[in-house]
Formats: C-alpha cells, structure tokens, sequence
C-alpha cells in the first residue's frame, strides 16, 4: 500500500479522527511556537509504533503551514511522506492542507521537497567556493543568496559539519533571488573575488564593496537553479542527488549525508 494511502488509513482506522476546536488551543503561543511547544523524534516515533508503522524512519520534523500542527516528514519502505501532529500531540491528521489566500497546496510544496532528485550531473562544480576536503567523496551542492538569512544560517551549519567530517565537501553556488534587489551585485563581487571571506562578511551584516569583473558564473548558476526547479533558498542537493529545501541542523545534514552512520 502506498506511502500516504497507507497513513491515510491508519488514521481513519485506527483513531477516533475528529478534531474539535479544543484540540488547537491547548496553550497560548507566541511568535515563536517552539518556545512553549516540541515534537521529538522519540515522541514522532513512538506514535508512528503505535500506528503500528515500525517501519517507518523519521526524516524531519518542522512546524507546519498551519499554528498547531507539527509537518512530520517520514519515508515507509522507500515510499516518503507526510503526516500531521497536533500539539496537544492527542490527534494526527492526514491530508491536504490549501492556503485560500493563493490556492496553494502547502502539503504538496512539502512532499515536494522530501522528494525531488535531481541531476547533479547539471551542475558545474568548477569553482573555488568550497567548504570541507576538495577530495572527498560525499559532494553536497548549497544554492544560497547572500541577502537570505536562512541562508547565513545555514552557511554556520555547514561549516559546523565540515569540521566534524574530514569526508565531506559543501560547493556553494551564489543564487541570488529576484527580489532581493542587492543580492546580483553582492553574489557577482563574491564571485569575482573567489572569497568564501566576504559571502561570510556579508552574511554577518558587514558591508561588502562592489567588484567589478567579466564573469557568466552567477547568471550560469541562476539559469542551472530554474531548470533544476529550484525556486527558493537555501538549496541543498545532496550525494543521491535528493534536493532539501530550507535550513537543516549540522547535525541533521550529516545525518541525511550519512544516514546516521
């Protein structure tokens, strides 16, 4: 049985499926909800075993499109998936969630990203903005804008990683999106200076000056990120050629490299 066939009917089959309004106002929250709220993966498993799917292996956890719920992300004898987990962590829901506002499939954009792969063999790798071992084996690509702070984010974690893995190696590829309106510029002068230095200034709030050079490799990298069907950053391609979109723990990238060996 599929994947989110399968979820879909544990969770008619199996719970009593009628979310009633309490079960999304167990606690105020603020902001931030994962201050007053968490889903571990011991408990996200825990509630997979007792949906009796002792198979399945949790691949991320985040908070979903919609306040209350937790987007568990999971993969079933090859098959990936999603399911839903209130905070309450009493109720799960399956399906489909649609923002009115835009028409948006929110849970298709999510098995979007935990399953595409793409071709690596696309992606020029002759450049010299590299984190880790040039030599190693396990080669993972990051899409990433200089004026996106997910991105700055990221860039720590990966260092963080690198420095843990002797065996793995992060080519970064400048992407800069439309609407940040510095982030061309910046990425080019990057770029021009081969100077992994000033992406690292710049995405701790220095200001960078603008260099003046003849290079294709940023509108290169732009045109490889829209055939790939990259559309936001950061971008992770890793070793398998399976693309993550968004920000992943030092941690957690080893873990999704390795598969927590």
């Amino acid at each position: 049985m599929p994947l989110l066939k399968k979820i879909l009917f544990i969770a008619i089959s199996v719970l009593v499926f009628s979310v009633s309004a309490e079960a999304f106002t167990d606690g105020a929250c603020e902001a931030d909800c994962k201050k007053c709220h968490t889903l571990t993966t011991k408990e996200a498993d825990s509630i997979l075993k007792s949906l009796n799917m002792k198979n399945s292996k949790i691949l991320d956890i985040r908070l979903s499109p919609v306040k209350s719920l937790w987007e568990v992300s999971l993969e079933d004898n090859g098959n990936r998936g999603l399911l839903y987990v209130d905070f309450s962590k009493k109720f799960i829901v399956s399906g489909q969630i649609v923002e009115l506002a835009t028409k948006q499939n929110k849970t298709e954009t999510s098995l979007y990203r935990i399953e595409k792969k793409v071709d690596v063999s696309k992606i020029k790798l002759n450049q010299n903005l590299v984190i880790g071992n040039k030599n190693a084996k396990k080669k993972v690509i990051i899409f990433t804008d200089p004026d996106c702070s997910f991105c700055a984010k990221l860039h720590d974690e990966i260092k963080k990683a690198a420095k843990q893995r002797n065996d793995l190696v992060f080519y970064i590829k400048l992407y800069p999106l439309e609407f940040h309106k510095d982030a061309y510029w910046k990425s080019k002068s990057i770029v021009c200076t081969n100077s992994l230095d000033l992406l690292e200034d710049n995405f701790s709030g220095k200001q960078i000056k603008k260099a003046d050079c003849k290079t294709s490799e940023v509108d290169d990298n732009i045109k490889t990120a829209k055939a790939l069907g990259i559309t936001a950053t950061p971008a992770i391609i890793l070793p398998d050629g399976k693309l993550h979109m968004g920000l992943l723990s030092a941690d957690k990238l080893i873990e999704r490299i390795f598969g927590g060996k």
